[in-house]
């Protein structure tokens, strides 16, 4: 099946050039000029992206990406917008959203970035790994971005889930912060890398008995982060 793909875009002229070529590339576009004609496409289901302009009339994207994050969907949304400032740029990502390329933008560097996020998407899906794994204290669901502690049910970001899915994969071996962001984000979403450490600081708070001095999620200096699902002195891993 083609996988479909929601423009909102006021834009008449930019809409109509994406949707050309978003047929080209064997997609299903839809089309929305307004905020409000975009949450209304995607509540009768099945888009498999969004494309997404900042600056809309009435409702904006931050707040139109808000709505459909707080409805717990998990659709992958890439922002169009004339806005490139860093602080615009990190907003829409805190919000929920994937990507952000800034107007006017190279067609190709699109396409490439919507095939980037459908290739995390399809990783995440895959079966490499089980659907929930334990990780010191924690049993985490990577499907429902779910982790069950002895305190109850933490939400995990999403791309915290994806961290520790990659970390899982490579069990035992050191990977790099430059890997992580590549395959995590995709592209340059964030300045730095200290971005990595954030997020590995928030998921060391849920698996680690003591987050300061962690027994599972390690760091390597110098080069990244390790994970050890049994850290020494503990049983086998159910």
């Amino acid at each position: 099946m083609k996988r479909r793909i929601l423009v909102v875009e006021d834009d008449a002229h930019l809409a109509d050039g994406l949707a050309i070529n978003l047929e080209l590339e064997g997609y299903e576009p839809l089309l929305a000029a307004s905020a409000e004609d975009g949450l209304a496409a995607w509540r009768r289901g099945g888009v498999d992206l969004i494309l997404l302009d900042v600056m809309l009339p009435g409702m904006d994207g931050f707040a139109f990406c808000g709505i459909v994050r707080q409805a717990a969907d998990r659709v992958p949304i890439l922002f169009l917008t004339a806005r490139g400032g860093g602080q615009d740029r990190i907003r829409g990502l805190d919000e929920g959203g994937d990507d952000y390329i800034t107007k006017p933008f190279d067609l190709q560097e699109l396409l490439a970035r919507i095939k980037s996020i459908f290739r995390r998407q399809d990783w995440m899906r895959g079966q490499e790994v089980p659907a929930t794994v334990r990780v010191g204290r924690a049993d985490v669901n990577l499907r429902t971005f779910q982790a069950t502690t002895p305190e109850g049910t933490v939400e995990l970001k999403e791309k915290e889930a994806m961290i520790l899915r990659l970390l899982y994969e490579q069990q035992g071996q050191p990977v790099d912060r430059q890997t992580i962001l590549d395959r995590v984000w995709g592209f340059d979403a964030y300045p730095t890398m200290r971005t990595v450490d954030n997020f590995i600081l928030s998921l060391r708070k849920i698996v680690e008995e003591d987050p300061g001095r962690p027994r599972h999620i390690l760091t390597v200096h110098g080069v990244g982060y390790r994970l050890d699902c049994e850290a020494p002195g503990e049983g086998p891993v159910a």
